[in-house]
């Protein structure tokens, strides 16, 4: 498997950018150099993650997220930092 996340991913199944195989990893998103740990999906390129918004569930039971803008970091957890 490659050592390269995707620039894009998201942790619901329906949607175009969920990939099983990279989310068995253990992956970690460092979002303005915080560790996040609600972050439902976020694009490197665009520079955003969707996080969930508290408790709230839209009317497919799935959470609500909103956008939050800023340097996005995926890596995979366990691996040894570089730098």
């Amino acid at each position: 498997m490659s050592d390269q996340l995707p620039d894009r991913l998201s942790v619901n199944p329906d949607s175009p950018f969920y990939d099983a195989d990279v989310l068995a990893r253990d992956i970690g998103i460092r979002f303005k150099g915080v560790e996040k740990t609600n972050v439902e999906e976020y694009c490197v390129s665009e520079g955003w993650v969707k996080v969930a918004a508290g408790a709230a569930k839209d009317r497919f039971g799935r959470p609500m997220t909103i956008t939050l803008k800023g340097p996005v970091e995926p890596y995979v957890r366990g691996e040894a930092k570089e730098g």
